[in-house]
């Protein structure tokens, strides 16, 4: 019986290994213009890829050097330009630098302006003169060890002071109260009024002086002045004389007669200064002789005259003494 089956098919015989050298040079499935890459080994790729990480870190370090320099010189020039305004800054106001207090030394020195204040908080002391061209407050008590030259000095409040020698004049606007003694060595010159309780001078000599409760002398009174002028009268006779020795306030009348006096004014006595009204005139006669005379005054604001009622003798010497008072 004839064998229907199919043989089997033969197996293929196997094809050689591909390799690049085997391959033509050129193919269909390539296109005309493509030229064949060389091929890459798998160790030459991470070599490249190492190479572009360092070039980028090379980059990166570069710029961050020139940016830190740029920032570096930047602060340097802010620093350097704002230097002198910090270091005024800085300075409190009222607060002397060490530069400053050495500039102190020099002849003068300008620290600070009007408009500033300076506050010294620790002990200060002067060697030398101090000056103040304005004027001077001092808030606690001002010490004065030495001698003190105050051109003016105005207190508002109260002032105690130990010893005050004022050589020039003194001008007091308010009332003032001694409750020590007051030694005047020269003149006083008060033009208002003046209460003393106890008053002790040397010499006082006052324009007016008015007492309103008794006055009483421990000594003499001694008056001073002018001595008043005169003008002989009939009564001289001839060749008679007057004198006067004393004041408007107290004095003698000298007289003389000559030959055939008669009666009348002796003498008429002109005062220095005359009085506002007319003044009492009390008048003694020195002596017998003058005592046996019949005399009488006349009297005004500007003198007053001695006369008699009788005949005086002739040739004769009389004496009167006068105290006017208004």
């Amino acid at each position: 019986m004839p064998n229907d089956k199919p043989s089997p098919p033969e197996p293929a015989a196997a094809e050689p290994p591909v390799t690049p050298s085997s391959l033509p040079p050129e193919t269909d499935s390539l296109e005309p213009d493509a030229k064949p890459q060389a091929p890459v080994s798998a160790a030459a790729k991470p070599t490249k890829k190492s190479g572009g990480l360092q070039a980028v870190r090379n980059r990166v370090n570069i710029f961050t050097i020139v940016f830190v320099l740029i920032v570096l010189v930047g602060a340097l020039v802010v620093f350097i330009s704002l230097k002198p305004a910090k270091k005024t800054n800085e300075t409190p106001l009222g607060k002397l630098s060490d530069q400053q207090l050495t500039a102190l030394k020099s002849n003068s020195t300008l620290v600070g302006d009007p408009k500033q204040t300076l506050d010294i908080q620790s002990n200060t002391i002067f060697e030398g003169q101090v000056l103040a061209r304005d004027d001077l407050s001092v808030a606690g008590s001002l010490k004065i060890g030495g001698n003190l030259s105050l051109p003016s000095i105005t207190i508002a409040g109260t002032g105690n002071f130990a010893q005050v020698g004022v050589t020039g004049p003194l001008s007091v606007g308010g009332d003032t109260n001694l409750q020590g003694q007051l030694t005047v060595q020269k003149n006083l010159s008060v033009t208002g009024s003046a209460s003393f309780g106890n008053l002790s001078v040397a010499t006082l000599s006052v324009s007016s002086l008015q007492v309103k409760n008794d006055f009483a002398l421990s000594k003499h009174i001694v008056t001073s002045g002018g001595t008043p002028g005169r003008s002989p009268g009939a009564a001289l006779g001839g060749g008679g004389t007057a004198s006067i020795s004393g004041t408007d306030t107290a004095g003698t009348v000298n007289i003389n007669t000559g030959s055939s006096p008669p009666a009348g004014l002796f003498v008429t006595v002109s005062f220095t200064q005359h009085y506002a009204a007319t003044p009492h005139v009390v008048i003694t006669p020195v002596g017998s002789a003058a005592g046996a005379l019949q005399y009488y005054i006349n009297r005004d604001a500007n003198g007053f005259a001695i006369g008699t009622t009788n005949s005086p003798p002739a040739g004769s010497s009389f004496a009167f003494d006068y105290i006017v008072i208004q």
